[in-house]
């Protein structure tokens, strides 16, 4: 008879010590999850804009360079 009320009674107190986790503070904003997911995306796209300028660099070098061959005035740089 006692291990009939000994057990519930174990197995009650044992619920009554969980207890919830604490929130967070709401004064913190929460720490980013997707940043490397971000950066994965992002590094691509910076690769090809740096190509971008390149070439837009070689492009007008060798304008340039034609200019010059052929005797006209180089257009004003801005």
């Amino acid at each position: 008879m006692t291990i009939r009320i000994a057990l519930p009674l174990l197995a009650m107190m044992a619920l009554a010590a969980c207890n919830r986790p604490v929130p967070p503070a709401p004064d913190t904003p929460p720490e980013p999850q997707a940043a490397e997911l971000r950066d994965a995306f992002q590094k691509p796209i910076d690769r090809a804009k740096a190509v971008s300028e390149t070439l837009k660099q070689s492009a007008d070098a060798r304008a340039a360079d034609a200019d010059r061959a052929s005797g006209d005035a180089p257009p004003p740089t801005p």
